[in-house]
């Protein structure tokens, strides 16, 4: 339980949740870190806290640089349990320390844990001085919670970005130099996909204020240290944040009962094929909806299938699309899918929940509705059908 030296006389001193495997209901097969960092200044400062469990842990590679108790400064970039569970026990120990955090973070901490710590309130463009350095703060409301901030250092041009181009990993590596770079930007893609898409429009705003600043460290609250891919962290992000998705991907998601409706999702699959459109095929009895949506921030097509079942969808697919609903993401293209034996409700209601303004809001293809087991001839007549209806589709856009 070592301490990491990041810069001279600046130190990861989070903890590491190797356990972690279901974080905001959404899979986190490699774990995950909760990110804090001390800075030994003429005021010693911590930046962020970890999740209660990992107190231990965070106490333990302070010590082994400073006493603890010597703490003069906590910034709070953010009031979530798995950023501030440990403030109750440090501030005990610390307790003549400042907190510094903004307005709606105070209310936040204090509605949490009752305790009315030496608050001192910030707001964007404030700026402390803890001796050879300087922090300046920015809040990012909804990025992704009310209260959430960032804080810079221009000494060291080191931004620690709160939520901000987190990831979800576990590991002994701390920098991202020191880990393979494409299972970093997965999991940064599925943390963005999950966590902050509903919350695109506020994120383009930090991007916009982030481009101001000279930065050559980006620390988050979650997963490695940003160094060497700067550049295609904030690239991507910026893609994200203004929904921009590939034209030539297309996701078919579905379940199916009697193997009809996948029957179907294989047909629409060789529409797109045929088109040039890569396609990835999503069965929601074997993936999770988290993964899918790593895949849908970067797909165009997002098609859904479902026979019916008592009039309606079945749960896998009410889940999925209700989850896909509240991520809110835009600018795409919709397609409903499915097979009924004699009602024929599911592919109905899979089209309005895809295509109403209210709900998901995609543009929409024409949906395929099959009664019964398709037989080859039907098959080949959807593929060309669909393959019709997105050529149309394109000419008209």
């Amino acid at each position: 339980m070592k301490p990491v030296k990041l810069k001279e006389n600046i130190w990861w001193v989070g903890g590491i949740d190797w356990d972690l495997r279901n974080f905001h209901g959404y899979l986190t097969q490699r774990g995950s870190t909760y990110n804090a960092y001390l800075i030994m200044d003429e005021k010693i400062t911590l930046i962020d806290n970890v999740k209660h469990y990992l107190y231990d842990e965070m106490i333990t590679r302070i010590s082994q640089i400073i006493d603890p108790k010597r703490i003069d400064y906590v910034i709070q970039n953010h009031v979530e349990m798995d950023h501030s569970g440990g403030m109750p026990r440090l501030l005990d120990l610390a307790h003549h320390a400042k907190v510094f955090t903004n307005a709606m973070a105070i209310k936040g901490l204090n509605l949490h844990y009752q305790n009315h710590w030496n608050f001192q309130e910030v707001k964007t463009g404030d700026t402390i001085n803890i001796g050879k350095r300087n922090l300046s703060f920015l809040t990012t409301p909804m990025v992704h919670w009310p209260d959430n901030m960032v804080t810079y250092c221009p000494e060291e041009k080191l931004l620690f970005s709160n939520d901000a181009f987190g990831q979800h990993i576990a590991s002994s590596e701390r920098m991202e130099a020191d880990y393979p770079f494409n299972i970093i930007m997965e999991e940064a893609r599925k943390y963005y996909a999950n966590i902050v898409l509903p919350y695109s429009k506020q994120v383009q705003k930090v991007l916009e204020a982030a481009a101001t600043l000279e930065i050559e460290m980006i620390a988050p609250s979650h997963g490695l240290i940003w160094t060497k891919h700067i550049p295609e962290i904030v690239k991507a992000y910026s893609e994200w944040a203004y929904n921009v998705a590939d034209p030539h991907k297309a996701l078919i998601i579905y379940d199916t009962m009697w193997k009809s409706t996948q029957k179907v999702a294989y047909a629409i699959a060789d529409a797109f094929e045929n088109m040039g459109v890569h396609i990835k095929m999503l069965n929601l009895q074997e993936t999770h909806i988290s993964d899918i949506m790593t895949q849908v921030i970067t797909a165009k097509y997002i098609c859904v299938g479902s026979p019916t079942l008592n009039s309606s969808i079945l749960p896998t697919v009410a889940g999925f699309l209700y989850y896909l609903k509240g991520l809110s993401p835009k600018n795409r293209i919709g397609l409903a899918f499915g097979s009924y034996g004699w009602g024929g409700q599911s592919i109905e209601i899979v089209n309005q929940l895809l295509g109403d303004s209210k709900e998901c809001g995609f543009a929409m293809l024409p949906p395929v509705k099959v009664q019964y087991i398709p037989d080859a001839e039907a098959l080949q007549n959807i593929t060309k059908q669909v393959e019709h209806n997105i050529k149309t589709f394109r000419e008209e856009k």
